[in-house]
């Protein structure tokens, strides 16, 4: 489903190909010889953009997002697992995401890099050219280290400087009933979509 709100209207190029079943929202742009399967859900928050380059592959139930803070890209020849979550993330060419990776809010993806079943790249990491993140291993900072997962103290203090409630929600992280404040605004942003209009 290709869906329009307000001004927000998806460049799809003739040569790609978006399955029925998946959804395309806002200000999308997807290059030639891509390819969108199957559930997959590519939405741009109002404010927010994504660009999927040429022959890029989005798998089943993928979801790629943008806001209006953070802009997604995804270079050309990239192909990016079923399952997999990136959000406002800037992923460079050839890179490999696999199933149920993750790529969060302002990070960077070097050329031809691998993130493998279940990795993640945190918010505001710089994951280097031609770098492999293990299978559910963590890479956080920047330049990011790449860690274990039982390492959560070492990648909880690599984390907590990257600020997730302030540099994703503009909250501070200690305001009282933080989860009440993110909602309440981040469900005035989305009532936007309120308006969608779509077509297969």
């Amino acid at each position: 489903m290709i869906l329009t709100y307000g001004n927000q209207i998806p460049r799809i190029s003739p040569d790609a190909w978006v399955a029925a079943d998946a959804s395309v929202s806002g200000d999308v742009t997807i290059g030639p010889g891509a390819r969108i399967m199957h559930g997959a859900r590519i939405i741009a928050e109002s404010g927010g953009s994504i660009t999927i380059g040429r022959n890029c592959i989005v798998l089943e139930n993928a979801v790629i997002r943008a806001t209006s803070s953070h802009p997604c890209r995804i270079g050309d020849h990239c192909l990016i697992g079923p399952n997999s979550h990136v959000v406002g993330a800037d992923i460079a060419d050839e890179v490999f995401v696999a199933t149920g990776a993750s790529i969060f809010h302002g990070a960077s993806v070097g050329e031809g890099a691998e993130i493998r079943i279940n990795g993640i790249v945190h918010l505001r990491s710089r994951l280097a050219a031609g770098a492999t993140v293990p299978i559910g291993w963590v890479a956080v900072g920047d330049p990011a280290e790449i860690l274990s997962p039982d390492r959560h103290d070492e990648i909880w203090a690599k984390q907590k400087p990257l600020d997730f409630p302030q540099f994703v929600y503009g909250i501070d992280r200690n305001t009282p009933h933080i989860m009440r404040e993110i909602t309440g605004r981040l469900s005035a942003k989305l009532s936007q979509h309120g308006d969608e209009t779509g077509k297969k």
